[in-house]
């Protein structure tokens, strides 16, 4: 069986991460020793040996609906979001003297994957309901390659993962140098999943046990508060962007 837990997963937050994880496996009673931390996200997600994992909103929607089973989306410490809610931060750095996101609508956008809801997905939605888009992408693989990119000259703004952005701050100096501009809608957090024919109840009910019964230090250090249920629905409801042209330069 396969469990990861690849979405927040660095450094500073893996002792943490695997704490989470014996957890959930202690409450199921079964599961690998280890999270899985090496190959292909893609090959986990989709194998019928994974027991669990997180993967993004995008992903989920685009490519894995109806080849995984939803788990649950975890409940995040952030400021004035909804339980099972995220959002991304515009990144800009800390000396650039534009105050609207609009004004960076030709300039270079740095972000982490064409797949993803809170690099991609999120700031182009974000722009498109005010009229305008992102026109000069910079493919960078990561959210901290994309907010050191800008923060580097490579880039003039990203969007992040509010909890990534966050975890940058505690851990990357390099944040210093940059500012938060503004802040995207709110979209359902990125879903545990599992493979199909599994008992996703089951499962939720590791995880929150799991979770409640870290100590307060560790939900701390992965921001983590607890986990609820969103329907795949409001997953599946968030629009697709048009891609990143095929020329977008890669750092």
């Amino acid at each position: 069986m396969i469990a990861s837990l690849p979405m927040y997963d660095r450094p500073e937050t893996a002792a943490a991460n695997d704490a989470l994880w014996q957890g959930i496996r202690d409450a199921l009673g079964t599961g690998p020793e280890h999270l899985t931390r090496e190959g292909d996200l893609w090959n986990h997600w989709q194998s019928p040996d994974l027991l669990l994992s997180q993967t993004c909103g995008y992903p989920y929607r685009a490519r894995l609906h109806g080849q995984v089973t939803l788990v649950g989306s975890p409940v995040l410490d952030l400021p004035d979001c909804p339980p099972g809610y995220y959002y991304s931060v515009f990144v800009v750095r800390a000396d650039d003297p534009r105050t609207d996101p609009q004004e960076f609508a030709t300039a270079r956008l740095a972000y982490n994957d064409a797949l993803s809801q809170s690099g991609w997905a999120a700031p182009q939605n974000w722009a498109t309901a005010r009229g305008f888009a992102f026109t000069t992408p910079i493919h960078t693989g990561t959210h901290r390659a994309s907010a050191l990119t800008v923060a580097e000259g490579g880039a003039d703004i990203a969007a992040l993962d509010a909890l990534t952005w966050k975890l940058m701050q505690a851990h990357d100096p390099f944040t210093t140098g940059l500012r938060v501009l503004a802040r995207t809608n709110p979209t359902p957090t990125l879903p545990y999943i599992t493979a199909l024919g599994r008992d996703a109840d089951a499962m939720r009910a590791a995880v929150a046990h799991a979770i409640e019964a870290l100590p307060s230090d560790t939900r701390a250090t992965l921001g983590l508060k607890g986990v609820t249920f969103i329907a795949a629905t409001d997953y599946l409801a968030q629009p697709n962007p048009a891609p990143p042209p095929l020329s977008a330069p890669p750092i």
